[in-house]
């Protein structure tokens, strides 16, 4: 097939690259406008409707962008950014949308005028350090280990969420949680894994006070005899097991050829045998409890009952690493090689409760256990859904702060004393727009407070300019849109989460803004018996006609 290149001239091409960054832009704007209302604690929330006719009720930056349909390719690598958001810090996934399309919003006069995108870009890059130097001057260190100061700051993190009317439920569960499960690793240095070891179980019925932190795990199966294996077990001592307790099944086909009747017999004692040296290879070591993976015979039942040892087959791999991390057993592949050292024994109550229909096991009141699992209780589905989505951006913002314990003030004053300082430093006119783009955040939350916006900003950049950047602790109280000290309030942003922030919507403002075509790379339905097509170079007409957001 033969491509033909389409060459444009220069001052066409410039038209047409020009045309393509406003269409970037607008599209841009338009997904940081659909979010812009859920920022802060006076949020609105998004009634979202699913594929499947299910609805999701969330003011999560992330869940939202997550469910839209768009077809605009800039408006696609927006939605992008808050999912990197979301997985690299779990916060602040309104506030990047936000704050790029703001950052692109500023850029588009530059455009007019003929600026070239690679100037534009240049200032920002400045504008971004001279951003990250002004957070670590104003960050203030805390002290991990002091259970109050963590409270108001994850609380002030998800303030904004709709869990907040429930106090210091969410908050509480995040910190045990994520403490929980933090491992040491030296230096300094702290590994807080919550998406392995901290799984969030959620069980309608009861009411949200009730969730809570289990010292261990817990897990939706029940014993394999009921009957006649025991519920519960004090200070049981555990093996997990990986390996099927059962006759293996050969690899393929296998045919065995009978000649006589007792052979039968015979090659039935076989499987029976072989199951029973199996269980009292497990046997020698005097569980109380046997977890497996694969399956487990009715004969191997029989055997373990027998010895009042109480057995679970077909557990998830990921819940049979959690229990290992809880108990301190370690899961084994092959009976016949395990030791005591293999027998878990930290637990101190192995337990099956009837929760609504259903049967939950529980290992719990473990010896400082690297694993837990937390229990949601609530009245509906879409509630517990909605608790779980808070209590993840939640467990989040505990392991920023476990990991670099440093923070930041909240309600704006950041980007409020980043614009002011920015705006002294100011070397070139792309650098100043960057630094009143910050202002956004704050501007933002004020409108969603309700109160007269340009008197706010105006008091606001008065107190900033009349303190000369000194007092960065000045900000909007989110509830009451009053101008407050964020000290005093207790409103605090993690200093991770802001930084990671800024670098993701100057990054990606600047890659928006390179982009001088969209080549589609799409092959149009051609009519039969026609020639190979040309690519295609979109021009003015096809770039404004763009459909941004589905009808």
């Amino acid at each position: 097939m033969h491509t033909q290149v389409v060459v444009l001239n220069d001052s066409l091409k410039r038209e047409s690259g020009q045309k393509v960054h406003h269409a970037n832009i607008q599209a841009s704007k338009a997904v940081a406008d659909i979010i812009r209302t859920t920022l802060g604690p006076r949020s609105m929330l998004k009634m979202l409707l699913d594929a499947s006719g299910g609805i999701v009720v969330t003011n999560d930056g992330n869940a939202i962008l997550r469910e839209l349909d768009i077809a605009h390719p800039a408006a696609k690598s927006m939605i992008e950014l808050s999912r990197t958001q979301d997985e690299e810090v779990g916060d602040g996934t309104t506030s990047v949308i936000v704050l790029a399309g703001e950052m692109l919003h500023v850029a588009e006069a530059f455009i007019d005028k003929k600026y070239h995108p690679t100037v534009i870009c240049r200032a920002y890059n400045k504008a971004l350090e001279d951003a990250v130097a002004v957070l670590d001057k104003i960050a203030m260190t805390i002290d991990v280990n002091d259970r109050g100061t963590m409270l108001s700051l994850v609380k002030s993190c998800i303030g904004t969420k709709f869990t907040s009317q429930f106090g210091d439920l969410i908050a509480d569960l995040a910190i045990d949680a994520t403490t929980t499960v933090g491992v040491d690793l030296g230096q300094g240095l702290r590994e807080v894994d919550i998406k392995k070891y901290i799984k969030v179980e959620k069980v309608p019925g009861s009411q949200l006070e009730e969730s809570r932190v289990l010292k261990g795990v817990m897990f939706n199966k029940d014993v394999v005899a009921p009957g006649k294996m025991r519920r519960k077990i004090v200070n049981p001592r555990i093996i997990l097991l990986d390996c099927p307790l059962e006759y293996k099944k050969g690899e393929n086909q296998t045919n065995a050829e009978l000649v006589k009747e007792e052979d039968w017999e015979l090659l039935l004692k076989m499987e029976e045998e072989y199951i029973e040296n199996i269980c009292s290879q497990i046997l020698k070591f005097k569980p109380d409890l046997v977890i497996t993976e694969k399956g487990l015979s009715d004969l191997a039942t029989h055997y373990l009952s027998k010895a009042g040892v109480s057995a679970i087959r077909r557990l998830r791999k990921t819940d049979n690493n959690r229990i290992a991390k809880a108990c301190g057993a370690v899961i084994v592949n092959r009976p016949d090689e395990l030791q005591e050292s293999d027998v878990g024994t930290a637990a101190g109550l192995f337990e099956v409760k009837k929760i609504g229909d259903e049967f939950f096991s529980f290992i719990v009141d473990c010896q400082d256990p690297k694993a837990c699992t937390v229990l949601l209780r609530g009245a509906s589905k879409d509630l517990l859904n909605e608790v779980e989505r808070n209590l993840q951006d939640a467990m989040a913002v505990a392991r920023n702060i476990l990991k670099n314990p440093k923070l930041v003030p909240g309600g704006g004053a950041t980007e409020l004393t980043v614009s002011a300082t920015l705006k002294q430093k100011s070397s070139s006119w792309p650098y100043e727009a960057a630094a009143i783009a910050f202002e956004a955040i704050p501007r933002t939350l004020a409108q969603n407070c309700g109160v007269n916006v340009i008197r706010k900003m105006t008091e606001l950049q008065g107190l900033i300019q009349h303190a000369n950047g000194e007092n960065a602790w000045t900000g909007i109280d989110g509830n009451t849109g009053e101008i407050s000290d964020m000290k005093e309030r207790k409103i605090w942003d993690a200093y991770n989460v802001k930084a990671q922030t800024f670098k993701t919507a100057i990054e990606a403002a600047c890659m928006l803004l390179r982009i001088d075509d969209i080549v589609s790379g799409i092959k149009k339905k051609q009519a039969p018996g026609a020639g190979p097509s040309k690519p295609q170079v979109e021009t003015e007409a096809d770039a404004d006609g763009e459909q941004i957001l589905p009808d």
